[in-house]
């Protein structure tokens, strides 16, 4: 299957209001297959399930896929070689693996750009140009993305931008 679907079925807590949603992503495997595959690994070992969108930047993006509701990081397969040379680009709704300063770190963590992030993009294959990879895009849910980037964030431990109330991935399922 070149076009894979995952549904992300999260909950969104504000306050003492907890609001669910789902977030279809339609995954690249033609442009993007070792992402698109480590990705669907994931989803297919219930490795996200239960994981928090642990990153929340208003005007940048919503991150995930590597922390419990308590702030514990998930123990993860090795990283996989960044893709970000395949030609698609960090636009609104997409979606991109999360790494550290390595270009090829990335391993669970995803994020979800809820603008044009063009300064993401790859431009060469060095420290400054890799950029991040892009493996896909929300093709539903896209009211559940605006909801996310709106709640409230503050500091938790060593963490920025953290949600004050937990935004949950109850489950991720392939389609």
């Amino acid at each position: 299957m070149s076009n894979p679907q995952v549904e992300l079925h999260v909950t969104i807590n504000v306050a003492e209001t907890a609001t669910q949603g789902v977030i279809t992503l339609e995954l690249d495997a033609v442009n993007a297959p070792k992402s698109t595959a480590n990705f669907l690994n994931y989803v297919n070992k219930g490795f996200y399930d239960g994981t928090i969108f642990h990153r929340v930047i208003k005007n940048f993006m919503a991150q995930g896929g590597g922390f419990t509701a308590d702030m514990k990081q998930k123990p993860t397969d090795a990283p996989i070689e960044n893709e970000a040379a395949n030609g698609l680009k960090n636009d609104k709704y997409t979606i991109a693996m999360a790494r550290t300063g390595d270009p090829h770190s990335a391993t669970a963590q995803f994020f979800i750009n809820v603008v044009d992030n063009a300064f993401l993009n790859h431009t060469s294959p060095t420290p400054q140009g890799w950029g991040y990879a892009v493996f896909g895009k929300v093709v539903k849910g896209e009211d559940v993305v605006d909801a996310i980037k709106k709640v409230r964030t503050t500091r938790k431990g060593f963490h920025d931008d953290v949600p004050f109330d937990a935004v949950v991935i109850d489950k991720a399922v392939a389609l």
